[in-house]
């Protein structure tokens, strides 16, 4: 069971949605897509009626996560311990193959951010970047933000460390930023540097990793208050499609290799890694 439990009771069952935004880079939709199709068999197969035909592309993420309706989702584990924290129920943590990932753990399978420059940039370390400017993809985001607040935190003088930060709205948009120069570094989420190294090489080519962040569990697979009674049957489901052999280009074109079951207190590390930044007088990225 989740540490982050939502109530049955809280909303009325209704047309139920699933979105999966988090990875749905325009080059692999047809692998999103595809893998919804086969869990969509085997969530029916399990029991659960009226799943949707297709997938919801809300142009905000957040929509989904909001809705009380949505039977999957997934989300960053940032805004699963602050703005949606007891609104959502963790069903299933995610294992992908990529280099920052980790396929167990003591907060199950994680994901670091690349902390990433340009190429022919001569900066050697965290602490050189003072009085720079960073790109970030969201406020709310553990890869983006908050792992690498944590990282320049000990750096930092008087809660400031950068000159500027500016939001993309994407990581893709944060290293865009950084190869062209309108900012210097960004932290991106492992599983998206490598699915863009697979499907967009050109933007990765003019940037190198500096550095990677501390590990943090990875984007875990949702339930909203709707279908917090059919946590056990979601999870299997999302299991068995996993270890579909019809699915596994989908899969492997997501870099997805494994389901496992959420631990409670595993997603308490998102908060942990805030409070390092916190205790060191940098709660701020800025």
């Amino acid at each position: 069971m989740s540490a982050f439990a939502a109530d049955p009771a809280a909303a009325p069952r209704a047309r139920p949605l699933a979105a999966l935004p988090m990875y749905d880079l325009p080059e692999l939709r047809w692998a999103t897509d595809r893998f919804w199709q086969g869990l969509a068999g085997h969530l029916r197969a399990a029991g659960l009626a009226a799943v949707p035909e297709a997938l919801w592309r809300p142009e905000a993420a957040s929509d989904a996560w909001e809705s009380p309706n949505l039977l999957l989702g997934q989300t960053c584990g940032y805004p699963l311990t602050h703005a949606l924290r007891g609104r959502l129920e963790v069903v299933g943590v995610p294992v992908y193959e990529a280099e920052g990932c980790e396929p167990e753990s003591r907060f199950g399978p994680t994901y670091r951010s690349a902390v990433v420059v340009r190429a022919a940039d001569p900066v050697r370390g965290i602490g050189d970047l003072a009085g720079r400017r960073a790109a970030i993809n969201g406020w709310d985001s553990q890869s983006g933000m908050s792992a690498l607040r944590t990282l320049v935190a000990p750096h930092a003088r008087k809660g400031r460390f950068f000159e500027k930060v500016i939001v993309t709205g994407a990581h893709a948009g944060s290293m865009a930023a950084v190869a062209s120069g309108m900012a210097d570094v960004a932290a991106i989420d492992c599983v998206t540097w490598a699915l863009l190294g697979d499907v967009r090489p050109e933007a990765v080519a003019p940037l190198r990793v500096l550095a990677w962040s501390t590990p943090a569990p990875t984007l875990p697979f949702v339930t909203g208050p709707a279908y917090a009674a059919d946590v056990h049957r979601i999870a299997v489901a999302l299991t068995e499609t996993v270890e579909d052999e019809g699915l596994a280009e989908a899969c492997a074109a997501l870099r997805l290799a494994g389901i496992a079951a959420p631990e409670a207190g595993d997603y308490a590390r998102i908060l942990e890694i805030e409070s390092a930044a916190e205790a060191q007088g940098y709660p701020v990225l800025r």
